[in-house]
């Protein structure tokens, strides 16, 4: 089978989909990723077919307003739209879906008569069980969760209005308008599977039929990758490191972030390992690291704690690695995942970003790494972790 998986975001959004791509090719199917040319090199890595899709511009989240935000979110989706239209070509037997590409990904499927599969890295359905992930943790009660979460849906569309009717004129489809496309798709109970664990999220009893929670797409690392000498050689001489990164987030504060991350690990007498991310940190001294990219896959599991911003990926790999993490969410699905975190208990209280400071970080890495009642939870989620198998259920599910 002629499978496109299309993804588009930051890394923690596409890194997955190398894993169940390359899952999907050893299974014995010829798999495509479409994703923005940033990515090329993690997807030829993975021994899949590169397809482009076009870049979403930086926002400055510091500068722009909600409205600015909107405009910049609704005009890269359009774009987005025209490209998803171009990668797909006639060929294609099966489309495996992101979040943010589905509601584009799904005309492309309806003009070429090609069956698509929801793949999402989020919960995004309604559900009593809880609020919907990008608008905090506080619970409004089953009724309110829910109406909540057709809300946040609604605005979604709006989101995705412009780019739908440009869409559907180019493939000549009768204008239909998105709200409309996500009830019929929820009529005919088209699937959608989740790439995360039921250890943080287990599959919201109220949800429809079609909708299930699978296990974490994990990114793919070749087998032969080996960490850096210099981690080995940092690893090797003194206790277990702290890791503290933010991905793709925090761009524009890397000075305050180092200081304050370097501060904190001295106070609580703690080695640390640094990744370099959007932010750029950096620490000096014996007592800390300073790394770019190596697969968490490796490294986690030989830490003592992860600090980090709570992305769907790097708390999985944080819990796939036993080891308890201090959650500092940024924005978006991250205030989310830090609290599930936190509700299985492992990790100390989230600390929003903006209210991070040295004091804080310290306090809360010295109970993760101190107290083992973290570390006990994190265990059980990995084993928990260890029993569910994401790539083997989209095989099952493609039939």
């Amino acid at each position: 089978m002629r499978i496109l998986i299309a993804a588009a975001g930051s890394r923690g959004d596409v890194a997955p989909y190398t894993g169940l791509g390359a899952g999907l090719r050893e299974a014995g199917h010829d798999v495509t990723l479409a994703t923005t040319d940033a990515f090329a090199p993690l997807v030829r890595e993975a021994g899949l077919e590169f397809r482009s899709l076009p870049s979403r511009p930086q926002a400055r989240h510091e500068v722009e307003g909600r409205r600015a935000l909107m405009r910049t979110a609704t005009a890269f989706v359009t774009e987005l739209g025209q490209g998803f239209a171009d990668a797909v070509d006639e060929r294609t037997d099966l489309l495996l879906l992101s979040t943010t590409t589905a509601p584009l990904g799904r005309h492309v499927a309806e003009a070429m008569g090609i069956p698509a599969i929801g793949a999402y890295l989020q919960p995004t359905a309604p559900t009593g069980d809880f609020p919907p992930v990008v608008m905090g943790t506080r619970s409004l009660g089953r009724l309110g969760n829910r109406a909540a979460g057709r809300f946040a849906l609604r605005m979604a569309d709006r989101v995705y209005t412009e780019a739908v009717s440009a869409l559907r004129r180019r493939l000549d489809l009768p204008a239909l308008a998105p709200s409309e496309i996500r009830r019929r798709q929820e009529r005919a109970h088209e699937p959608v599977l989740h790439g995360f664990s039921t250890a943080l999220v287990p599959r919201p009893s109220d949800w429809r039929t079609g909708l299930d929670v699978v296990g974490t797409w994990w990114p793919y690392v070749a087998p032969e990758r080996r960490l850096p000498a210099e981690v080995e050689d940092f690893l090797a001489a003194g206790a277990r490191p702290v890791f503290v990164g933010f991905g793709s987030m925090a761009a524009g504060h890397g000075e305050r972030l180092s200081e304050l991350t370097v501060q904190a690990l001295r106070r609580g007498g703690l080695r640390g390992i640094v990744q370099a991310g959007s932010a750029g940190l950096a620490g000096d001294g014996d007592d800390v690291l300073t790394i770019g990219d190596v697969p968490h896959a490796l490294l986690f599991p030989r830490v003592a704690a992860v600090v980090q911003h709570a992305g769907a990926g790097t708390t999985a790999a944080a819990l796939r690695a036993g080891v308890p993490t201090v959650a500092v969410p940024v924005t978006a699905d991250q205030p989310f995942w830090a609290g599930r975190l936190a509700a299985i208990g492992a990790a100390t209280d989230p600390i929003p970003f903006a209210s991070l400071t040295a004091e804080r970080l310290a306090d809360a890495l010295g109970r993760a790494v101190r107290q083992q009642a973290y570390t006990r939870a994190a265990s059980v989620a990995a084993r928990h972790m260890a029993t569910e198998d994401g790539v083997g259920a989209v095989l099952q599910a493609l039939g």
